[in-house]
């Protein structure tokens, strides 16, 4: 830039000075105009993510705020300033997203980033619209701009929906590569609903430090199978060290994915789920589509609970989305731990809480486990719901005679345990994969329904992991 003085002469170097500090106002307001305001809509994970990834250090950027939908309590918080760097001082808000429009005319935002998953593509552009009324540019970012590349090869699990079986399909391949005699690492998508300065990064390796970590029920049903299997568990909210973290013990990491997002790393071998109880959901939800897109395996799973003709369909739906990828078949047999208990009773069924809430299904393992039996009376929990159970109820209808494990605190812990005691049943099958027991005071004897991954092919995905797991060994 030129300055000119009132008389038209150029200044001497001195008077450029402007000793009453006008210069430096002058190119901070500059540099301030040039800052994109920028919101990012999220709910806890993905969202914090991309900041870390893309904004932290962008001098051209100033996250004004982020915003919180799908979890209950995440809003009206900070993402502390240890978090957010030397930037943000004070750290960032998080504000409810029924205040993006207020937030965006407070602020002068330029920028809205979508990011959270399984949602209906119809969600996104709606957002979109309320962004681009408001003023903004609405962007999201791709795989490519926020995927770390590991030291370690990453087998990454993905799916087009929530609940169509992840974690069961981590822990069976994590369960291969420790056959191989590798060391294995499970990266978990974040969930990080409590203190977040704590929870930058975590490993877990026994039930006592899922307790030390205040955990949540939806963390717990995602970390103990992992834990019971003999795996350690990595999660948080900074990944670039979390990732650090998992190489230093690791051989080979295995990306557990969280709803229907892209993975965090950029995998060698990606492996994504579509749920033969699902059909027509191939292309209907974000980024669920991206990730089938994305997919060198598609596992069609739960195909022993399925009609023949769904499971044709999914079959089908995937193949023509992503034609390079192989189509495999798996199943989820459930069993119960005592199943003489249930006979003839009659018996209250607790659920994944996200399978049902976010993901759409009006039921899951444990209905399925409970009326295999043919003699077992189900009790309807709606009947029973105290406030706050019957306000998820309300939030999600589709929901059938069945208990979610809702419990991201202990308030909605107290309406579990409360809902299930008004409900007053013989016994309680608990198709969580968290130990309910040990969470909640219940009279009623608790049976846990347990589910795996078994191949419905054959090699299936057992060879696939092995035929990977080969490659990464020196040829002799």
């Amino acid at each position: 830039m030129t300055w000119i003085s009132a008389d038209g002469t150029r200044p001497t170097e001195d008077a450029r000075a402007l000793p009453t500090g006008g210069r430096a106002q002058e190119e901070a307001a500059m540099a301030q105009a040039q800052t994109v305001a920028t919101v990012i809509l999220g709910a806890a994970g993905r969202d914090f993510h991309n900041f870390n990834m893309l904004y932290r250090d962008d001098p051209g950027t100033e996250v004004v705020a982020f915003t919180a939908t799908q979890i209950p309590g995440i809003a009206d918080r900070r993402y502390p300033a240890s978090l957010a760097g030397p930037r943000y001082p004070d750290g960032i808000a998080i504000r409810s997203e029924a205040e993006l429009e207020a937030i965006c005319r407070e602020r002068s935002v330029r920028r809205v980033m979508f990011a959270y998953s399984d949602v209906p593509h119809a969600h996104v552009m709606h957002l979109a619209s309320r962004a681009l009324a408001a003023g903004a540019d609405f962007v999201l970012a791709g795989p490519a701009a926020t995927m770390l590349a590991a030291r370690r090869p990453v087998v990454a699990v993905s799916a087009i929906r929530t609940g169509c079986g992840k974690s069961q399909v981590s822990r069976f391949v994590a369960g291969r590569l420790r056959a191989a005699d590798f060391r294995v690492a499970v990266l978990r998508h974040p969930m990080p609903y409590g203190d977040l300065a704590r929870q930058a990064v975590q490993r877990f390796a026994t039930p006592a430090d899922l307790d030390r970590a205040d955990c949540t029920v939806e963390e717990r049903e995602e970390y103990e199978p992992h834990l019971a299997a003999g795996s350690v568990v990595y999660a948080g909210v900074d990944y670039a060290r979390i990732l650090e973290a998992a190489e230093r013990e690791a051989d080979v990491l295995v990306w557990d994915g969280g709803n229907n997002d892209f993975p965090f790393l950029r995998p060698d071998l990606h492996i994504v789920l579509a749920d033969a109880l699902r059909p027509g959901q191939a292309t209907t939800h974000h980024p669920g589509e991206t990730v089938l897109r994305m997919a060198d395996a598609i596992v069609v799973a739960k195909v022993d609970s399925a009609a023949p003709a769904d499971v044709e369909r999914v079959r089908a739906e995937v193949a023509a989305v992503n034609p390079r990828a192989a189509v495999l078949r798996g199943a989820s047999p459930v069993r119960l731990d005592d199943a003489a208990a249930v006979h003839g009773r009659r018996v209250l069924v607790v659920e994944d809480g996200p399978t049902l809430t976010h993901g759409g299904m009006p039921s899951g393992a444990g209905l399925v486990a409970v009326q295999s039996l043919g003699d077992a009376t189900v009790v309807d929990p709606r009947r029973s719901a105290t406030p706050e159970i019957a306000a998820v109820y309300a939030a999600h209808p589709h929901i059938g005679p069945v208990l979610p494990a809702v419990g991201y605190g202990p308030a909605q812990l107290a309406a579990l345990a409360a809902t299930i005691a008004r409900a007053r049943p013989d016994v309680v099958v608990a198709a969580t994969p968290v130990d309910l027991g040990r969470l909640i005071q219940c009279e009623a004897p608790i049976v846990r329904a347990r589910y795996d991954y078994a191949d419905a092919d054959e090699p299936g995905l057992a060879g696939l992991v092995d035929r990977f797991a080969a490659g990464l060994r020196p040829a002799a």
